[in-house]
């Protein structure tokens, strides 16, 4: 008989899972970790918790699987929690491992020991306790909850003295499907109306200039194919939110830019007559008051609160049966694409000026520009080939972004032509994010790099991930902008005419602290040095750190003009 652990690791195998992530100690983890080891299912140890639950969450999002990782009982659920609620609030799934104490010792022991079903349950969908006789049981309902829209964190707790024991297999038959497995087994296409779908259909066949907007529901391969074909036929201009960023890609005629519910986007906006929110959770708009009278029509795989946004409608289901009931009731429109390009395109301008040092948004041109024209020298090599496989055509690096000034300009200035090809944190939007998740994409695809543009602040925050990547060997190229301070706090004070306090980070050495963990690091002070640096490290394959010493003064700039 397989053991409890045995028994973990291969629902994960089968869910999909390839790696876990996490800090371990003494207890079930390494009943877990070996018996992943015996099936090739790799653990990959992290500086942090939090950082171990971003690269399982970063997995998560690539694949559309769940992601997994483990941390050791009390001091290990305490620091796993920001990783948890970015699951929740960034509606990924995720599947955490806790240990505890032995199950025999009951509860006599006070040393370390925390609630960690109470500490967690704010944040996670689901909790259960592992036992030999309902281990398959369990692992269904977590894997199924994780997975059921929307997806996000479960927590699984399992004791040292369970662990290794035989796993009775009886417990599969014995065990009712969960709510969320029913739900996952339903017909693909079948969606149901919530609030007044009549309503809602009227103001679609009226409108003349509807407006998409894209969502983090909306990322699946068949969902991006199905809103862009739609923009195509009616001839619709699109926004997407920061998780969204390539279900229409930049380069599309009907790219309408980046929605988080700002000042810069509200142009665009008013011109609607309705809104289609395609896939749109307002956990991903900045907390500010809906400005639009248009009536807003949402269709996605969850329904979603309308207490921020005033959906009129909800078509809850599958994206691609959802869109298209949208389509046959649409009629003409009046937009013309041309006019809105070039809306989008003097709003970069007018955010992003031209700066005589090195600015954050010129740190962003360029590094976008070699990553293209490492993708230019890709398709013209596979072109000239005899043959071209398919992995010959996939995008040549993927970028992970972090929280903090640096995003504004990462988000509208990278283009991306497919989902998932930019991830960030939005809905937790937490800093710590892009290394962690540059960490997670890398180990999914070791040849392909990944560029993780994090600010100073975000980077102290896990630093030790510099290690992880280093012992992993994985080619991410780490681009620190550099500015000694919390930038967007500091620009934030200085709004309210508040002397800047507490955010000054005062001088790090980035290249010292690389060169100490054995990896290879650049300083740029100029374009120039920027240009060269990334050449090195696009081109080495091997872990990198690139720190860009930027001028910050741009950032007041900058946010006035996107979100006022």
């Amino acid at each position: 008989m397989p053991s409890v652990a045995d028994a973990i690791v291969a629902k994960l195998r089968s869910a999909g899972v390839s790696a876990l992530f996490g800090v371990p100690g003494g207890g079930s983890n390494l009943d877990v970790i070996e018996a992943g080891r015996r099936i090739g299912m790799p653990f990959v140890l992290t500086a942090t918790e939090t950082a171990g639950a971003i690269a399982a969450i970063a997995q998560a999002e690539i694949t559309g699987r769940p992601g997994a990782c483990l941390t050791t009982i009390g001091p290990g659920v305490a620091s796993v929690v920001n990783g948890v609620a970015c699951a929740r609030l960034d509606r990924a799934p995720l599947i955490v491992f806790t240990d505890s104490y032995p199950a025999a010792d009951g509860d006599i022991f006070a040393h370390q020991r925390v609630d960690h079903r109470a500490l967690l349950a704010p944040v996670t969908k689901y909790s259960e306790t592992i036992t030999p006789e309902n281990v398959f049981a369990v692992m269904d309902q977590a894997i199924g909850c994780a997975m059921a829209p929307p997806p996000g964190p479960v927590q699984i707790e399992c004791a040292p003295d369970v662990a290794a024991r035989a796993a009775r297999a009886a417990a599969v038959a014995a065990a009712p499907p969960s709510e969320s497995a029913k739900e996952n087994a339903a017909p693909a296409r079948r969606f149901q109306t919530v609030g007044r779908w009549e309503a809602a259909r009227a103001a679609i066949a009226r409108a003349r200039k509807p407006l998409v907007i894209a969502g983090v529901g909306a990322r699946q391969p068949g969902d991006a194919a199905a809103v862009r074909s739609l923009c195509a036929r009616h001839a619709l201009p699109a926004m997407v939110t920061y998780k969204a960023k390539g279900v229409v890609p930049d380069g599309d005629p009907c790219f309408a830019g980046v929605f988080t519910n700002a000042a810069i986007e509200q142009s665009i906006l008013e011109e609607a007559d309705l809104v289609i929110g395609i896939g749109l959770d307002p956990v991903e708009l900045l907390p500010r008051p809906w400005r639009s009278p248009a009536p807003v029509v949402y269709c996605g795989p969850w329904p979603v609160e309308a207490l921020h946004v005033p959906f009129v409608a909800q078509l809850v289901g599958d994206v691609v049966s959802a869109v298209e009931r949208i389509d046959e009731t649409l009629g003409d429109t009046d937009w013309n694409l041309d006019a809105i390009g070039r809306t989008v395109a003097m709003q970069r301008a007018s955010a992003f000026p031209p700066s005589p040092t090195l600015s954050a948004h010129q740190v962003v041109q360029i590094a976008a520009t070699a990553v293209a024209s490492m993708a230019e020298t890709a398709a013209s090599m596979a072109e000239t080939a005899a043959s071209m496989a398919a992995d010959q055509m996939k995008p040549p690096a993927r970028v992970t972004v972090d929280a903090g000034a640096h995003m504004l300009p990462a988000t509208m200035l990278w283009p991306v032509s497919a989902p998932n090809q930019m991830l960030i944190s939005n809905g937790l939007s937490t800093m710590g994010f892009a290394l962690p998740a540059a960490i997670g994409a890398a180990l999914l695809e070791r040849e392909r790099p990944v560029v993780a543009l994090t600010g100073d602040g975000g980077l102290l925050m896990c630093v030790g991930e510099l290690l992880t990547v280093v012992r992993e060997q994985l080619p991410i190229v780490t681009v620190v902008f550099n500015d000694e301070s919390l930038s967007l706090i500091d620009v934030k004070q200085r709004q309210r005419q508040y002397a800047s306090a507490g955010v000054a980070l005062g001088s790090v050495s980035w290249s010292s602290i690389a060169d100490g963990f054995g990896m290879r690091a650049h300083v740029a002070a100029t374009e120039g040095d920027l240009e060269r640096a990334l050449a090195v490290a696009l081109a080495g394959g091997g872990p990198h750190l690139i720190d860009a010493r930027i001028d910050a003064s741009t950032y007041t700039d900058t946010l006035r003009v996107i979100r006022g």
